[in-house]
């Protein structure tokens, strides 16, 4: 039996400053997704989006920071919850 990839429920939060294609985490969490270059975002199981991580130290624990036109584009709401894992 293979063992799947850890996964976390995180709040999607809009930011604009940050660059399209790219998804900021929290140093810790994303140790414990063991993220290496992309994460996959799921919204409710429909709705998946593929980005860049980027870790920082600036983002709270439970929280992912992603473009705001992005989010928007995809139909995603500020404070969303969502389904994060290495992609």
């Amino acid at each position: 039996m293979s063992q799947r990839p850890p996964e976390k429920r995180l709040r999607l939060r809009r930011r604009d400053e940050i660059d399209k294609g790219v998804g900021k985490l929290n140093s810790k969490t994303s140790k414990f997704l063991q993220v290496g270059g992309k994460i996959e975002i799921v919204v409710a199981g429909k709705k998946k989006l593929v980005l860049n991580a980027v870790s920082l130290s600036d983002v709270p624990e439970n929280e992912t920071w992603i473009n705001s036109d992005e989010m928007k584009v995809q139909g995603l709401s500020d404070n969303s919850i969502a389904t994060v894992r290495k992609a």
